[in-house]
C-alpha cells in the first residue's frame, strides 16, 4: 500500500484531485450563477420511493419529506456553495480531506435520492483520494498549510501552558 502514497503516485493523485475539483466547481458555478431550487429534485426523489422496485429507500424519502423539503431554502444555499467550495478546495489542494468528505457526502446523498449520473465515479474518486492520504495533496496548498496550522496550534498550547504555570506560582 505504501507505493500508493509515494511521491511518484502523488502526481497521479494530483491530476485526479484537480479533475474532481473541476467537476465540482463546474456543477456549483452553474447553480450559483443560474439560481438553484432543489424542490423539484427532492419531490422527484420522494416519488422514486414508491412502486415495486423503489430507487429511493423509504427511510431516506421520509428524511427528505420531513426535513429536507421544509428546509429547502437552506439546501438551495448549501448545495451550490458546497459544490463550489469543494471544487476550489480540491483544485488548490487546500482543506483537501474536508473537501473530499463533503463531496463524497453530497455524492452519497444524491445516490440515495435515486440519481446515479456521475455520482458513483465522483464518489469513488473521492474515496481513492482519501486512501491516498497525504499523497493526494502533496502537490497542493495543504502540504504547506497543515504543518503551519499544526505549528500555530502547538505554539498556542505552549503559550497557554506557560501562561497557566505563571499564574499558579506559589506565593511566599
Amino acid at each position: 500500500m505504501n507505493w500508493l502514497r509515494g511521491p511518484k503516485m502523488a502526481i497521479i493523485w494530483t491530476v485526479l484531485r484537480i479533475w474532481l475539483g473541476i467537476q465540482w466547481l463546474e456543477a456549483g458555478i452553474h447553480k450559483v450563477a443560474d439560481g438553484f431550487d432543489a424542490t423539484g429534485f427532492i419531490q422527484g426523489a420522494i416519488v422514486k420511493a414508491t412502486g415495486d422496485h423503489p430507487a429511493v429507500q423509504g427511510w431516506y424519502a421520509t428524511f427528505l419529506e420531513i426535513f429536507a423539503l421544509p428546509n429547502v431554502n437552506v439546501f438551495n444555499i448549501l448545495i451550490p456553495w458546497g459544490e463550489v467550495l469543494v471544487g476550489i478546495g480540491l483544485i488548490l489542494g487546500a482543506a483537501t480531506i474536508p473537501a473530499l468528505l463533503a463531496g463524497a457526502f453530497m455524492n452519497l446523498n444524491f445516490l440515495l435520492a435515486g440519481t446515479v449520473s456521475t455520482n458513483p465515479i465522483l464518489y469513488t474518486a473521492a474515496i481513492l483520494l482519501m486512501v491516498a492520504g497525504t499523497a493526494g495533496y502533496f502537490y497542493g496548498a495543504d502540504r504547506f498549510l497543515i504543518p503551519y496550522i499544526r505549528k500555530m496550534i502547538n505554539n498556542n498550547r505552549h503559550t497557554k501552558k506557560h501562561h497557566h504555570e505563571q499564574n499558579h506560582l506559589p506565593v511566599h
